[in-house]
């Protein structure tokens, strides 16, 4: 907690940020990189589902971090609204993007996968159906900020959308035990779970590892560039009024 109030200072932010912002990067692209040839050469295909189960290496990390995003984004709007803090804005703002693209990631390979694997793109279940609308909501939630020319009002807009819509993030995250589904119940989150052979846990940890970290690069440099904007629009607010004197002569 001190830590994250340290970091709460804009100047605080960007000294951490020019260090963390390359780490994270460069993490993400060894984690993907190598988590991919496991993913693709050594990670055999599944009893079940064959070759198939490779797209579980994107599908799965995808998913959860479209819901990583999302919840990062509600504590960070709560924040806002109760502190009216610029800085958690600007932090919610910059998951808004990339949260959009991993959940959108989400439902296309999981469309792919569930083809072959039971004998349809779509089908509207209870974890589908949440998915979708958490798309929904990230693009709702953007908008609010394109829309409303008024900083403040955006922020408080767009923070009570963020805290109202993360009520279907625990419907994403059990749905498959409240209704009949397609979806398997969870293989390694819970206790109790059947889990995953080592070969293939693997890869699906290294991507898993490797997507938060490209989540996090996001947010770090979606942050600093909120930062910067801000700074430039400050100095254009603040920039004193120029006065030209006109020299007049007389005949």
């Amino acid at each position: 907690m001190r830590f994250i109030s340290y970091l709460a200072n804009p100047a605080r932010f960007l000294r951490f940020s020019k260090y963390a912002t390359p780490i994270a990067g460069w993490l993400a692209l060894a984690l993907i990189g190598f988590g991919t040839l496991v993913s693709l050469i050594f990670s055999p295909p599944a009893i079940e589902h064959g070759q198939t189960v490779r797209m579980m290496y994107v599908h799965v990390p995808a998913a959860w971090c479209s819901m990583a995003a999302y919840t990062a984004i509600a504590v960070a709007s709560l924040v806002s609204f109760v502190w009216r803090h610029n800085l958690a804005d600007s932090v919610a703002r910059s998951l808004a993007l990339p949260g959009a693209a991993f959940t959108f990631l989400a439902l296309v390979t999981g469309s792919l996968w569930g083809r072959p694997a039971w004998g349809t793109w779509w089908q509207w279940d209870g974890r589908m159906t949440s998915v979708l609308v958490l798309l929904f909501i990230y693009i709702g939630y953007m908008a609010i900020w394109n829309i409303v020319a008024d900083r403040r009002q955006a922020a408080r807009l767009a923070a009570i959308v963020a805290m109202v819509g993360w009520l279907n993030i625990p419907i994403i995250k059990f749905s498959v035990n409240w209704w009949n589904t397609l979806h398997q119940p969870a293989t390694i989150s819970e206790p109790g779970a059947p889990g995953l052979p080592f070969e293939l846990l693997l890869p699906l940890l290294l991507m898993a590892l490797g997507y938060t970290a490209l989540l996090a690069w996001f947010a770090l440099r979606g942050t600093e560039a909120e930062l910067a904007e801000l700074k430039s629009q400050r100095a254009a607010t603040n920039k004193p009024a120029s006065v030209k004197l006109e020299t007049v002569t007389h005949d």
